[in-house]
């Protein structure tokens, strides 16, 4: 019999001189043919079940893609069968030595045909199994028997590639498997579809179709690579993913599973904190299983490499080479390294792919928990929280399952090398193992103090990103007040707290880098100690260098570690900040009965109704209610302020929660909350709300909702954007939209809180009648409403007092009963007094009064004037959309981001990028490369944060460290070939320099952690400074999430991420390079290869665009990432804007649609996640292929030179770091890939960090005097306002007077300008001709600051702060309590704050929402007395509050303020008709400006129509 390395056929159990052990690799391929045949019998049994009982059959091979693949297996099977039937054939005589040979004949003709035969899953899993295992045997078996130095027979050559083949079906079919269903989904529904729709496939990865062959070596990415080699991608470009990848398939996995937790919880009251963590498990297991073998494939292939080495010095020390043993050796190593590659790649890609879905369910589960979320619940995590849990939590969580299996495989790995250990060095191993557990138990403590700074890091986050977003929201109001330096300073605070931990953490880890670096070299020097004393073997260099494979081979999860126990900690905390969100109360849907409509007259019922917003029951806000509403009939809720009006609604949506009665609501509900909730779409949009475009009835509700002229004039029409919250909206439109809304859903009872409060008092008319009373004259409709003059129409009213209804019935009763409706009415009608003197008798002369029916409609029809809305005004073009596409980087970054001097520092990468530079020069791009750097010096990573020395001390102490240990190995390299060198020498020598080596580790670690924190602190600073600074128009045209996306993701990535992979980065290339220096000092001639592909890899990974060639893999995964960067915002903005509209959406029956619409983004943003990830893995496997030429070069030289040549010791040094060139590129590749992701972060804070600026707050040399404005006198010359160049004017050549001391009244209709001039007055936008005189002095000669502190202001939108009462009233500290309580008193407040235990510090929640829209209005109003400015702005100030209160702040208004100018935009008539001047805007001009009694004398202004038609309503509801 042929043998391959001179050994004969029976040497496997003939040189067994002790009898046979269950070692002897003999009985152990016994042993694997046993395993063989019960598995042969296994699948033969299912076959027959399958016949039997006629199953169909069940394989699905992925088309004929693979099918040529498995033909090539089989036939490689059939050959090694006869293979081993002709060594049977040779030993015919003997048959007990015959009969293995034609069993394995046997078991390789089975699995040829198992590999085409699987008619049942059983069967398929089945013969994977078989595959799997048997080739998993026989590597192990023959791996240990060319350990022992041992050939193999020619039949077992032939057949161990075969074998590998087997493994590779098996990976394939369960990769096939995994989306083998979602094809089978796909096709189902493709049967179900229409034949129509036969050509509209969907444009899926080719991942989902690709063959093994493809799925192994990710090649189905190419097409996308090609295509971005040849365009910039955008988002149609990508692919899409589906089936388990999809959110769908995920939440619903995962809901099932969380369900029956909290069920289980609930049944045994548990209360373990690990419940999220053990669902998720569960969820994904098959997948984690997946994953976790790829896990173990790659750590044994690694254990393996310190036995590789041993048997190469082994092959180096002999006299008498067999080549063909050294060949075989050569081959091993190119089959661990293919294991190694595959399996890792597999394992990275498939545990980012699974953290991915993971990402995704939770990402739902919490957007779905937030819908559902109890008012206790909305307390306890505010808006910003919730949306951290999106942003930051859940997207911490994708990357777990890589970690999780680094958890176990990284100690599995260090098993596996103390074991190598012992193999080598026997009992002197074992001291070696005391250190080795000291620092294990020393990770414990260092582990829990990592933890505790990371969970106070995470509160601070919460806090900083919780008012981030309340400021960012309420961003007009600051810049109105001038309080951007008092709020800076708040973001400031607690950036410092939170920056105070991740400082902590930052420096801690250098600490622990130390530690860790420190224990292989302590390790191995006790090691080699205790065998030296002990003499358990001797210390050459085969011995020495197994050990040194054997302790890099430890280097790599010693390195991870760190991290490791970091992010373990940082994933506890997220999955418990999580958990306890996901486990929070939700809304009781038995609090509130919903019947499906019927033929009943009863829609809404309410029994001894009583509701609390506490959680205990304490403290009822609506007690003893019982109310019965009929179908059709008009409901008015009225009552002071705070009494309970929004409560009410709220109790029958059933967002309070129900202590005891009954709550019945019959039918369909629509809702119109107080603020105005509009979603950032179109004006279409908001108004359909998800339900079909029927013209009829979408023109219908336009028309009554007074919104027909305004979409006229919208330059979009009603497919006009709007911007988020309806910023590019006046208030009158944003609330008469989600009217229409309601209108157009065609419900069957409506529920309206104070919807005329943001409209003057001609449209809230027209929405009375038109809307109300005739568009929903036979629905049902619950109206709270402080018009006092509509309620005389409603078939019903409520009046609510202290949280009970204290009177119910009609208009004419309940004014004949007294008590406190009567109060309401005397109060309304005392303000309108004056209103009868001024104009009753001309009206009644002119017989205004005679006919109602006749003055409605042609006062409204004839006067009515079309809104010169802002929308329409912000847009140059009719191409122009308000919310600007988020702006992404296009082409190279180049290292912009880092600074030009990255390069001088990273020398070995220096040649590389020199190489790249001298192509552009050839290519006469020299100019080009010029500018690049030339756009490239100024602010980036390095420049802004001025961490050039920390860069390069960073650089220094790696390069040092990488001397330092080259510096041990070469010494042992060379006295293990010296005689006279004592073992106590060598050991010493070695383990001082190698322990030295470890302060510059320290060094490293803490250079990269001041880098980091450097770098964290300017760019922060820097985009704050620039948020704050930036004009109010930038905050109209950008959602909130884009900059708390950059405050929050990507500040993280900055905090955490890119310090440490620069780090890592710097210290692969320079390993790289060392590594291969070394090899080159051993084999010279490894340099040949290892230079040409050094150049190969610059045109895969590292090279640079130009005119002819592109980067093939950079310019894909650059844009992928660019597009990754604007698809999580939508996220983000999707969720943050849905919480704000939570009653809304549940009122509406809206949840199920807009969990949709999250999942479709959700998906989005996992497609480039998806394909980010996989293009990263493509180029490493490229890359490692590359590399792995340059390893196969140093092993041949070492095997073809003759003996002598090179001796073992300077062999085993070659080899030892050969060994190690793979991970180190993997290494290098891998974080350059996330640092060039990573650095996107960089570039999208920097967008933000250079915004165009709004004036300067102060300008020295032009300050105003103290005293200033001493007068109050205004005066607009030809005042001209446009929102943006070329867009037309909003204002149009205004010119007046407003006299100092005077009560001016503005009034127009919506939108008609109102609002922009007080925009310009307060410079929110700056004149684009004419100006505007204070006291004779120009506005826009002084800065903001002295101009908007001289200035007051009750907005349209009253906004409150998280905080207390003392520090929304007085927010800079400058009053005293006694100074604050006068303001509260004459604001009506003192009465409600007084009777609160905590008085001045009484809390107000997020958005002011533990207090109604009146109150906070009065909020304003004490700000306002407490700063006493000369010039009040009274913008819709009281629109929110009752007509009693109203009158009572009127009055208040002018004794505190008579000798100011007030200038008062209102939409009750009363409120300017006690004004000295009166200015009536249309369409951005000045129509009239007179004192109210001459415009009240000329009858055709247009002045008198609106108090004609105010008057008309008052006298029409009085009779």
């Amino acid at each position: 019999m042929v043998v391959l390395a001179g050994w004969s056929s029976s040497w496997i159990c003939g040189r067994e001189d002790d009898g046979l052990t269950i070692a002897s690799p003999c009985v152990q391929r016994t042993l694997i043919d046993c395993v063989n045949v019960l598995l042969l019998v296994a699948y033969v049994s299912v076959l027959v079940v399958a016949c039997v009982c006629q199953r169909p059959a069940g394989r699905s091979t992925g088309g004929q893609r693979r099918r040529w693949e498995l033909v090539v297996v089989s036939v490689c099977c059939v050959a090694a069968a006869v293979g081993y039937g002709v060594t049977g054939f040779q030993d015919a005589t003997d048959i007990a030595g015959t009969a293995p040979y034609f069993v394995r004949v046997l078991v390789w003709i089975a699995l040829a045909a198992s590999l085409h035969v699987q008619p049942t899953r059983l069967a398929m899993a089945v013969a994977v199994l078989w595959w799997a295992l048997f080739s998993l045997l026989i590597t192990a078996c023959n791996v240990e028997i060319l350990a022992g130095g041992h050939g193999l027979d020619v039949e077992e050559v032939v057949a161990w590639p075969v074998n590998l083949l087997l493994l590779l079906c098996a990976l394939g079919s369960l990769l096939q498997w995994r989306h083998g269903h979602q094809g089978t989904t796909a096709d189902d529904n493709g049967l179900s579809e229409p034949l129509i729709h036969k050509d509209e496939t969907v444009h899926t990865s080719e991942l989902y179709r690709s063959g093994l062959f493809s799925q192994l070596t990710i090649s189905w990415l190419n097409p996308l690579l090609r295509l971005g080699r040849s365009k910039a991608l955008d988002l149609a470009d990508i692919p899409l993913i589906t089936g388990e990848d999809s959110a769908q398939h995920a939440s619903q996995k995962f809901a099932k599973a969380w369900s029956r937790h909290v069920n289980d919880r609930a049944r045994h009251r548990s209360v373990s904190s690990n419940g999220l963590a053990l669902v998720l498990f569960k969820c994904f297991l098959g997948e984690i299983a997946l994953t976790g073998f790829y896990a173990l494939m790659r750590t044994l292939s690694i254990a393996v490499a310190p036995l590789l080495l041993f048997a190469f010095v082994w092959y180096s020390n002999q006299e008498e080479r067999d080549l063909r043993t050294g060949l075989l050796l050569v081959g091993c190593l190119l089959l661990m390294k293919l294991v190694e590659s595959l399996s890792q790649r597999h394992w990275y890609f498939d545990s980012r792919r699974t953290g991915m879905r993971i990402r995704s369910a939770l990402m739902a589960a919490i957007f779905q928990k937030q819908l559902n979320l109890s008012s206790q619940g909305r307390k306890n995590h505010s808006a910003g929280e919730i949306v951290n849990y999106i942003a930051v939590d859940a997207y911490r969580l994708g990357d777990s399952i890589n970690r999780l299996h680094s958890g176990w495989s990284c100690p599995l790995q260090l098993v596996f090398a103390v074991a190598t250990l012992f193999w080598a060095l026997k009992l002197g191993a074992l001291p070696g193992l005391i250190p080795f557990i000291i620092f294990g138990f020393l990770n414990v403590p260092f582990a829990k103090i990592l933890q505790g700074y990371q969970s106070k890091f995470m509160v601070a986050q919460d806090e900083r990103l919780r008012s981030m977003s309340e400021i960012l929201n309420s961003m007009k109001i600051i810049k109105l007040q001038s309080w951007e330096e008092k709020f800076r300073h708040v973001i400031k605070s607690l950036r410092d707290a939170e920056f105070k931990w991740l400082r902590e953490t930052q420096l801690k880890k250098a600490y622990g880098a130390v530690m860790f670096w420190m224990s292989p070299t302590v390790v191995s020097s006790v090691m080699f100690t205790g065998t030296a004393i002990i003499g358990s073997v001797p210390l050459n260099a085969s011995t020495l260098f197994t050990v040194l494979a054997t302790l890099r081979v430890m280097a790599e999860p010693v390195r991870f570690l760190p991290e490791l126990l970091t992010m373990m900690i940082q994933y506890k905390v997220s999955l418990d900040r999580i958990e306890k969100f996901l486990l929070e109360d939700e809304i009781k849907e038995e609090d509130v009965r919903r019947i499906p409509s019927d033929d009943s007259d009863s829609r809404i019922q309410v029994i001894d109704g009583n509701f609390s917003w506490s959680a205990t029951g304490a403290n009822l806000s609506l007690r003893n209610v019982n109310i019965s509403i009929s179908g059709g009939e008009k409901v008015a809720v009225c009552g002071p302020v705070g009494s309970g009006k929004s409560s009410l609604l709220y109790a029958l949506l059933g967002e309070i929660p129900r202590v005891s009665g009954l709550v019945e609501v019959f039918g369909s509900v629509a809702y119109v909350s107080q603020n105005s909730w509009i979603q950032s779409g179109t004006v279409r949009d908001n108004i359909l709300f998800g339900k079909p475009f029927n013209k009829e009835r979408y023109d219908m509700a336009i028309k009554a909702c007074a919104l027909d002229k305004d979409i006229e004039n919208f330059v979009h029409g009603d497919l006009t954007e709007i911007g988020q919250r309806g910023l590019n909206m006046s208030g009158g439109q944003k609330q008469r939209i989600q009217l229409a809304r309601a209108v157009y859903n065609n419900a069957d009872v409506y529920l309206l809180d104070d919807p005329f409060s943001a409209v003057d008092a001609h449209t809230a008319a027209v929405l009375f009648y038109d809307c109300v009373m005739t568009a929903l004259a036979e629905k049902t409709v619950v109206l709270v409403t402080h018009q006092v003059e509509f309620l005389s129409e409603t078939d019903r009213i409520l009046v609510i007092e202290g949280g009970h209804v204290s009177q119910q019935g009609k208009y004419s009763e309940l004014l004949e009963s007294g008590t406190a409706f009567e109060r309401l009415v005397s109060a309304h009608q005392s303000s309108i007094t004056e209103l009868d003197t001024n104009s009753g008798r001309e009206n009644k002369d002119q017989g205004i009064e005679a006919s109602d029916d006749n003055i409605m409609p042609s006062a409204l029809h004839t006067t009515r004037q079309a809104s010169d809305i802002k929308a329409s005004a912000k847009g140059p073009s009719a191409t122009f959309q308000l919310t600007e596409e988020e702006e992404r980087g296009i082409g190279d970054l180049r290292w912009k981001p880092y600074t030009p001097s990255v390069f001088k520092l990273l020398s070995p990468l220096t040649f590389l990028f020199t190489f790249d530079r001298l192509r552009m020069v050839k290519d006469n791009k020299k100019s080009q490369w010029r500018q690049q750097f030339k756009n490239g010096g100024s602010k980036d990573y390095i420049d802004v944060s001025q961490g050039i020395f920390q860069l390069s001390g960073m650089c220094i102490s790696q390069v040092l460290f990488a001397c330092f240990q080259i510096m041990s190995t070469y010494w042992l390299a060379v006295a293990v070939q010296t005689d006279n060198i004592s073992a106590a020498l060598l050991v010493g020598a070695y383990s001082g320099i190698s322990i030295f080596s470890c302060c510059f580790a320290y060094f490293r670690s803490l250079f990269a952690a001041l880098l980091g924190l450097k770098a964290s602190k300017e760019f922060f600073s820097g985009l704050m400074d620039s948020v704050f600074k930036a004009p109010m128009s930038f905050f109209d045209s950008t959602p909130v999430g884009r900059i708390l996306t950059r405050a929050s993701s990507d500040l993280s990535i900055l905090d955490f991420d890119i310090p440490y992979s620069m780090a890592y980065m710097v210290t692969g290339s320079i390993q790289v390079v060392t590594t291969i220096l070394v090899m080159g000092t051993v084999t010279w001639q490894v340099l040949v290869v290892a230079i040409p592909v050094g150049i190969t890899m610059v045109y895969v990974q590292l090279t640079h665009s130009s005119e002819n060639m592109k980067r093939y893999y950079v310019s894909s995964a650059r844009e992928l990432v660019r597009i990754n960067g604007t698809t999580k915002a939508p996220v983000i903005n999707y969720a943050s804007e849905s919480i704000l509209g939570v009653v809304t959406i549940r009122a509406f029956s809206q949840s199920e649609r807009f969990i949709r619409n999250n999942m479709q983004l959700i998906d989005t943003d996992a497609t480039l996640f998806f394909h980010t990830v996989a293009g990263q893995e493509w180029v490493i496997m490229r890359v490692e292929a590359l590399q792995f030429l340059t390893i196969l070069t140093s092993a041949l030289f070492l095997i073809l030179v003759p003996p002598g040549v090179i001796s073992p010791g300077f062999a085993g040094l070659c080899l030892s770091y050969a060994l190690t060139l793979n991970s180190a590129q993997v290494f290098l590749t891998r974080f350059y890939s996330y640092l060039e992701n990573y650095i996107i972060s960089v570039e999208r804070i920097k967008q933000y960090m250079h915004l165009p600026p709004e004036p300067p707050a102060i300008i020295p040399e032009h300050r105003p005097p103290i005293s200033w404005p001493h007068e109050g006198r205004i005066e607009l010359e030809d005042l001209k306002i446009r929102y943006r160049p070329n867009s037309p004017l909003v204002l149009k050549g205004i010119s007046c007077t407003f006299a100092a001391g005077n009560k001016i009244g503005v009034v127009g209709r919506t939108g008609s300008g109102k609002s922009t001039l007080i925009s310009s007055l307060f410079r929110l936008v700056d004149p684009a001709g004419g100006r505007i005189l204070i006291d004779k002095l120009d506005i826009c000669s002084i800065g903001l600051k002295d101009l908007r502190t001289k200035l007051s202001i009750i907005p349209q939108e009253p906004t409150l702060f998280r905080g207390t009462v003392r520090t929304n009233l007085d927010p800079l500290g400058l009053h005293s309590d006694q100074e604050i309580w006068e303001a509260l008193e004459k604001c009506q407040l003192k009465t409600a704050i007084s009777s609160t235990p905590a008085l001045l510090d009484t809390v107000v929640s997020d958005d002011g929402d533990n207090w109604s829209v009146g109150q906070r209005q009065l909020f304003c109003l004490g700000r306002v007395l407490l700063r006493r400015n000369k010039i009040l702005v009274l913008d819709e100030a009281t629109a929110s509050i009752d007509s009693a209160t109203d009158a009572i702040l009127q009055k208040v208004i002018r004794q505190q303020f008579s000798s100011c100018t007030v200038i008062t935009i209102a939409h009750r008539v009363p409120t300017v008709t006690n004004s000295d001047r009166v200015m009536v805007l249309s369409y951005g001009k000045l129509l009239e400006y007179e004192t109210p009694a001459k415009l009240l004398e000329d009858k055709q202004s247009a002045f008198s129509k609106l108090v004609a038609e105010y008057w008309a309503n008052t006298k029409r509801n009085s009779t």
